[in-house]
């Protein structure tokens, strides 16, 4: 098994891969801006529902990803 199969990333990579492949969703500079948005807000439905399933760590994890993300897509 490789990070790749497991269904909840460790990693950036993982994580990366997961979004692009997996849901076949692009991370476009809009998509993570939006994201990173609905995510930093714990009254947001989705977000309190992320949370419920996957727990604050790894909301955490997910946001930290996100917002390197953008960093990425901004120094393009």
């Amino acid at each position: 098994m490789t990070e790749h199969d497991d269904p909840i990333p460790q990693t950036y990579e993982g994580w990366q891969h997961c979004i692009e492949h997996w849901c076949g969703i692009p991370l476009t500079a809009d998509f993570v801006n939006a994201r990173i948005q609905a995510l930093e807000n714990p009254s947001e439905e989705h977000t309190r529902k992320f949370i419920q399933c996957y727990g604050q760590d790894h909301h955490g994890r997910v946001l930290a990803w996100f917002r390197q993300c953008a960093d990425r897509l901004e120094r393009q």
